[in-house]
C-alpha cells in the first residue's frame, strides 16, 4: 500500500484564530453577501473561507487548518490538489483545453481506462456518452434516453432522492422545499418509498418496499402508468447515506427486467470508489441499464459527468443530448489520472480498511449515546443518525446542528443530511489516513458526549424522556 501522507497538507486539524471565522475571513463573508446572489447555500451554515487545500486538509485565509470529511460535498475522492492528477491536469492545460465531442488522444485513453475498471459483465457492453459538467444533466440524460426507448414518459423515483437542480432532475427529487412554487415538475413521476432498514416496520422484510412497486406496475387500477424508468441511488447520499439491502435492489433490477423498464443507478455520489467499488451498485450484485457520474469522476474537483448505456439502448441519434462543455478536456484527463492513482496505490484496500476503522470507531461512539439511533454506510461512506429516543426514533435535528457548529470550530468540516436534517454524513476523501481517522473519532467522541451533555443541561426533561 502506497504512503499517503505526502497527499496531505498537514496531518490533522489546526485552530489558531480566537474566533471562527476569523479577521480577513469575516471580511470576504461581508464582500460575499455585498456581491454574490442569496442563492450562496454552504457559507450559511459553514462560515469558511478556503484558501488552499491538500489531501484531507483545507487551509482558512487566517491559517486554520480543518480536516474535511465531506470531501466537498463528495467531490475530492482523490483528494484535494491530488499532485498526480494535477500533474497530467497542467499537461493538458498546456495542449487542449476545449474540443466539443471531437475525439482526442485523452479522451479516448480516458474511455479504455474507464471501461477496464468497469465489473466484469459491463466491459465492452456499455458505452460513455458524456455530458455537461454536472451530474444533473447526466440525470436528464438518463430520462431522456429511457423515454426514447421505451415509448413512455413516467419514471418512478424515491423519497429521499436527491438528482440534481435543473427543471428534469428536479423532477425526480423528492425534497418539496426544492420544487416549491413549481408544481408542474412532477406531472411525469411518481415516487415511492425508498429500502430505510433503520426504519423499516418491524416484523417487515426489505422486499415489502419493492413489493409496493410491483404492485403499482401490475395492478390494473393502481392509477399509475408504467414507467419509462426507475432511477435510484444505489446507496442514498443526501437522504443520509442510507444503504437500502440486497434484496430489495435485485428486486428492482427484476421488476424492471420483467416489464420492459429502463433500470437507471445515480452513482453521482456514491461512485468513483466512494464505497470502495467503482459503482455501489456492485455491492448488490446487479447491473443496471444505464449509470449517471459526475463529482468524484473529474478527479480534482473538475467539472465531468457521464452516462454509461448499455450499447443495447443507445438509440439516440446524433446530437439527441448536446451540451457545448460535454467532454472537457482538463476534466477528463483529470479524471483518467485519478483511476490511474486508485490503481496503482491500491486504494480499494485502504478504503476497505478506513472505512472499517471509522464506522467501527462510530458504533463503539453510539454505544455509548443516548441519541444514536443508528451508524451505517459502506466505505467511506457514513451516516451517523440522531434520534431523541432509540426506542421511539423521533428524529433529533437541533444535536446534528449543534455538533456540525462544535466540529467547525474544533476543526472538523461534515455534513448534515437525512430525511429530517438528523443524520450527520460523514464523507473523507479516499486517501484520509489511518492517522487522521483516529484523530476524527477523539473529536467527534468528546463533541458528541459535550453536545449531548449540554442539551440534558438545557432541557432536563429530554433526559427524562430518555
Amino acid at each position: 500500500m502506497m504512503d499517503l501522507k505526502k497527499y496531505h497538507l498537514a496531518e490533522g486539524p489546526e485552530i489558531i484564530s480566537q474566533e471562527l471565522p476569523g479577521e480577513r475571513g469575516k471580511v470576504l463573508l461581508d464582500e460575499q453577501e455585498n456581491y454574490e446572489s442569496n442563492n450562496r447555500a454552504y457559507p450559511r451554515s459553514i462560515p469558511l473561507v478556503p484558501h488552499k487545500a491538500k489531501g484531507s486538509i483545507v487551509e482558512d485565509v487566517d491559517g486554520n487548518r480543518f480536516l474535511d470529511f465531506f470531501s466537498f460535498c463528495g467531490v475530492l475522492n482523490v483528494g484535494h490538489g491530488n499532485q498526480d492528477v494535477v500533474q497530467e491536469v497542467e499537461k493538458q492545460l498546456h495542449q487542449l483545453t476545449h474540443a466539443l465531442d471531437f475525439p482526442t488522444e485523452v479522451k479516448i485513453d480516458f474511455m479504455k481506462n474507464m471501461n477496464s475498471h468497469l465489473p466484469e459483465a459491463m466491459q465492452g457492453n456499455f458505452k460513455i456518452n458524456f455530458c455537461g459538467p454536472t451530474g444533473a444533466d447526466a440525470v436528464e440524460a438518463a430520462m431522456k434516453l429511457a423515454r426514447l426507448n421505451t415509448k413512455r414518459n413516467l419514471v418512478i423515483a424515491f423519497q429521499g432522492a436527491f438528482h440534481g437542480m435543473t427543471q428534469g432532475a428536479l423532477s425526480v427529487t423528492s425534497n418539496t422545499k426544492n420544487r416549491q412554487g413549481l408544481p408542474v415538475l412532477n406531472n411525469a413521476t411518481h415516487f415511492v418509498p425508498f429500502c430505510y432498514p433503520y426504519r423499516l416496520p418491524e416484523g417487515t422484510s426489505s422486499v415489502v418496499y419493492a413489493k409496493h412497486i410491483r404492485d403499482i406496475i401490475e395492478n390494473p387500477k393502481s392509477g399509475v402508468d408504467k414507467p419509462a424508468a426507475i432511477l435510484l441511488e444505489s446507496v442514498q447520499a443526501e437522504a443520509g447515506n442510507i444503504v437500502p439491502t440486497r434484496e430489495f435492489v435485485q428486486e428492482i433490477r427484476k421488476i424492471c427486467d420483467d416489464h420492459g423498464i429502463m433500470m437507471i443507478c445515480d452513482e453521482v455520489q456514491a461512485g468513483f470508489y466512494r464505497t470502495g467499488k467503482l459503482f455501489a451498485f456492485e455491492h448488490f450484485d446487479v447491473i443496471p441499464d444505464m449509470v449517471t457520474m459526475s463529482k468524484g469522476v473529474g478527479g480534482i474537483g473538475l467539472p465531468l459527468s457521464l452516462l454509461l448505456v448499455n450499447k443495447e439502448y443507445d438509440v439516440w441519434d446524433a446530437g439527441t443530448h448536446s451540451g457545448t462543455f460535454r467532454g472537457h478536456q482538463p476534466g477528463i484527463a483529470a479524471g483518467n489520472a485519478a483511476l490511474n492513482f486508485i490503481r496503482k496505490s491500491n486504494l480499494t484496500e485502504h478504503i476497505f480498511n478506513m472505512g472499517v476503522l471509522l464506522r467501527s470507531g462510530l458504533e463503539r461512539i453510539q454505544q455509548g449515546s443516548k441519541f444514536i439511533g443508528d451508524v451505517r454506510g459502506l466505505g467511506l461512506l457514513i451516516g451517523v443518525e440522531y434520534v431523541k429516543s432509540k426506542d421511539d426514533k423521533i428524529p433529533f435535528p437541533e444535536i446534528c446542528t449543534k455538533l456540525k457548529n462544535q466540529l467547525f470550530r474544533n476543526g472538523v468540516l461534515v455534513e448534515i443530511g437525512g430525511h429530517y436534517n438528523n443524520v450527520i454524513r460523514i464523507l473523507p476523501p479516499l486517501v484520509t489516513t489511518e492517522a487522521m481517522i483516529h484523530t476524527f473519532l477523539e473529536i467527534y467522541e468528546r463533541l458528541n458526549n459535550e453536545v449531548s451533555q449540554s442539551y440534558f443541561e438545557e432541557e432536563p426533561e429530554m433526559a427524562m424522556e430518555a
